[in-house]
């Protein structure tokens, strides 16, 4: 195990939030991160994801593009308004060029394809965290 994973997650980066409309996939991306020390925090609609980070601190949203009422493009648009030092990891089952263009373009620091290997979300997700500390 590498020292990064090994290393006391830092208080500021608590908890991790993470916007999906599939619960399977909140529970297993949760217990993954659970597993590595970080807290996660879930969520299965946009609005209540952007209240709650309109109320509390988000260093880190995972959020997922395709769901009903909004997209996670639109949703990192509107958290990069209430919450401009949130980091933004997308995921999505349907990858499509132009959205990977515009997360990225909006400021995200991954994007993923589902589904995806456990390791390379985890270094993803501590990477992000190491430079946003």
């Amino acid at each position: 195990m590498d020292s990064a994973a090994s290393s006391p997650i830092p208080e500021n980066v608590k908890p991790i939030c993470i916007l999906d409309d599939d619960s399977s996939v909140l529970n297993s991306l949760r217990e993954l991160l659970d597993s590595d020390g970080f807290e996660a925090r879930t969520f299965d609609n946009p609005n209540q994801f952007l209240a709650y980070a309109q109320e509390h601190p988000v260093k880190l949203a995972v959020l997922d593009v395709w769901m009903p009422e909004m997209n996670g493009v639109e949703v990192q648009e509107r958290l990069r308004e209430l919450s401009p030092d949130t980091r933004v990891i997308i995921i999505t089952a349907r990858e499509e060029p132009a959205i990977r263009t515009a997360a990225m373009e909006a400021g995200a620091f991954g994007f993923l394809g589902k589904p995806f290997d456990d390791e390379a979300f985890l270094t993803l997700v501590r990477g992000v965290l190491r430079d946003a500390t």
